[in-house]
């Protein structure tokens, strides 16, 4: 399961979305769930790390049309020391360790 999160650091606010697989069409489906959730107006800064998914072209197309877009890519093999990071770990500390799921489904 790939998990895409996007955090407010202003207020902690956390839009996550889970996927089964990490492709360009479930990352453009996160791009465009927090399109809409964040009000127009705002500039959105996006720190992602260098995987390929980031980069295709469907992906670069859909930036084009959305301007207040600004992705910052961290260093090729650097480490994510990030707030969603934490938001992360936090999450498997909490929610997923020492749980018991019957399939993937039940963590969506």
């Amino acid at each position: 399961t790939s998990l895409f999160a996007a955090l407010n650091v202003a207020t902690g606010e956390v839009i996550g979305k889970t996927h089964r697989k990490h492709t360009q069409q479930e990352f453009l489906s996160f791009l465009r769930t927090v399109e809409r959730q964040v009000p127009r107006g705002l500039k959105i800064h996006a720190i992602l790390d260098n995987y390929a998914t980031h980069r295709t072209a469907a992906v670069k197309a859909w930036l084009a049309r959305h301007p207040r877009w600004q992705l910052h890519f961290t260093p090729t093999y650097s480490s994510w020391l990030n707030q969603v990071e934490r938001f992360f770990s936090d999450l498997t500390m909490r929610k997923l360790r020492r749980s018991s799921f019957h399939s993937v489904a039940w963590l969506n």
